[in-house]
C-alpha cells in the first residue's frame, strides 16, 4: 500500500475521532418503524394465510428519526425539529430519544396527528430466521395550521451553534423547502446543509444547500427518465441537479454498484460497495449514510472524505438486519481493517 493511500485512511480516522466534538441539527420527517415477531402457527381455515403467534413489538426510530440515531451512535450531539403525534408510536420515539440522552425538546407535539408509521410483521418457525411477511403503514395527513412557524422557530432556536444541519425530507411535511427556507432566513447558511429528500429533490433550488444525498432511484423520478446503471447518464443528470440547486456536491448511493461523488469542475469519483454486495437488509441504509457525510462534512472533511466515510458506514449497516445504526467504534474498526488487509494484500479496497 503507498503512502499516500496510508495517509488517506489515517486521516479518515482523524475525522472519525472528531465526531463527538460536533453538533448536527436535524430537521425531519420521523417515522416509528414498528417490527412485530411472531411464530408461524398454522394456516388460517378462513382464508389461504398464515397465522402468526405473536411474541414481541419493539419500535425503532425510522425516516429522518434514523439519521438521528445513526448521528448519535457515531458520537454527535444532535438536536432534532421534528413532528410527532399524540399517539404510542410518537410517545415511543420521544420516549426512545429521552432514554439516549437525546435533546427531545424540539419535537412539537400535535394533537389528533397521527405519527408515520411502519409496521413490519416477520415470521419464522423455531430455530429460523424471522422473515417479513407484511408491511402496514399509517401515514398522516397535512400537518395542522401553524406547525410549520412552530417547526422553524424550533430550529431557529437551536441552529446558532451547531456544525452542520441535516435535512431528511420523506414527505410527511416536517422538512419542506418553505421551512427550511423560513429556517433560513434571508441570510446565508454559515455551516454544511446536506439533504436527503424522496420525493422533491429539485424543490429546494435557491436554498443555498451544500449538497444531497439522493439513491439512483430518486434521481431517476427527479429527472423522469431511467439511468439504469448507466453511469455517463448518471453523469448528465448529477450535473444538471447541482446546477439547478447549486449544490457543492452530490453523493448518489447505487446499490450494488456502490455510489458516486460529484463535485463541481471534477470528475465524478465512484467508490465500490464496502465489504459485501450482497445485503442483508437496506432499511434505513441512506440514513445512515446522510450521517456519515455530514458528520465527516461537519468535522472539516472533504466531500470525497465524507463519501469515503459514508461508503463505510453504508457497508456496515446493511450487514445488519431491520432498522439499525453504525456506532463510531464500528466506522474506525472498519477503516482499519481496510488498512491492514490493502498493507497485507499490496491493493486498494475500493476505487480512488
Amino acid at each position: 500500500m503507498s503512502a499516500e493511500r496510508a495517509v488517506d485512511l489515517a486521516r479518515l480516522i482523524d475525522l472519525i475521532e472528531q465526531f463527538p466534538r460536533q453538533t448536527i441539527l436535524v430537521l425531519a420527517d420521523f417515522v416509528a418503524d414498528e417490527f412485530v415477531l411472531g411464530d408461524i402457527s398454522r394456516v388460517s381455515r378462513e382464508a389461504p394465510v398464515l397465522i402468526l403467534r405473536r411474541r414481541q413489538m419493539h419500535t425503532l426510530p425510522g425516516g429522518g428519526a434514523n439519521a438521528v440515531n445513526n448521528l448519535a451512535d457515531l458520537g454527535a450531539r444532535v438536536r432534532p425539529v421534528a413532528t410527532v403525534g399524540d399517539d404510542a408510536a410518537g410517545e415511543a420515539l420521544a420516549e426512545y430519544f429521552r432514554r439516549k440522552k437525546i435533546d427531545a425538546s424540539g419535537l412539537v407535539r400535535k394533537r389528533g396527528w397521527t405519527t408515520p408509521a411502519k409496521t413490519r410483521f416477520l415470521a419464522g418457525w423455531a430455530h429460523t430466521v424471522q422473515q417479513q411477511v407484511l408491511r402496514v403503514d399509517r401515514e398522516p395527513e397535512r400537518l395542522p395550521d401553524g406547525t410549520s412557524d412552530l417547526l422553524v422557530h424550533k430550529a431557529r432556536e437551536r441552529i446558532a451553534d451547531v456544525s452542520a444541519v441535516l435535512l431528511s425530507d420523506y414527505g410527511y411535511g416536517s422538512a419542506t423547502p418553505e421551512i427550511v427556507a423560513g429556517v433560513r432566513g434571508r441570510g446565508r447558511w454559515r455551516k454544511p446543509v446536506t439533504l436527503d429528500s424522496r420525493y422533491r429533490l429539485h424543490e429546494y433550488e435557491g436554498l443555498g444547500l451544500t449538497a444531497a444525498t439522493p439513491n439512483e432511484a430518486e434521481m431517476e423520478a427527479a429527472h423522469a427518465t431511467e439511468i439504469g446503471g448507466n453511469a455517463s447518464k448518471l453523469d448528465v443528470l448529477a450535473r444538471r441537479t447541482m446546477a439547478r440547486l447549486n449544490l457543492s456536491a452530490l453523493l448518489v448511493t447505487r446499490g450494488r454498484h456502490g455510489m458516486t461523488a460529484f463535485e463541481r469542475r471534477r470528475a465524478p469519483h465512484p467508490l465500490a460497495v464496502f465489504g459485501s454486495d450482497q445485503a442483508v437488509d437496506v432499511t434505513g441504509a441512506g440514513d445512515t449514510v446522510i450521517a456519515a457525510f455530514t458528520l465527516t462534512l461537519a468535522a472539516g472533511g472533504t466531500v470525497l472524505e465524507a463519501a469515503q466515510i459514508a461508503n463505510y458506514a453504508g457497508g456496515i449497516v446493511v450487514m445488519k438486519r431491520g432498522t439499525a445504526t453504525v456506532t463510531r467504534e464500528e466506522l474506525a474498526a472498519a477503516v482499519r481493517s481496510d488498512a491492514t488487509e490493502n498493507r497485507t494484500e499490496g491493493s486498494s479496497g475500493y476505487a480512488k
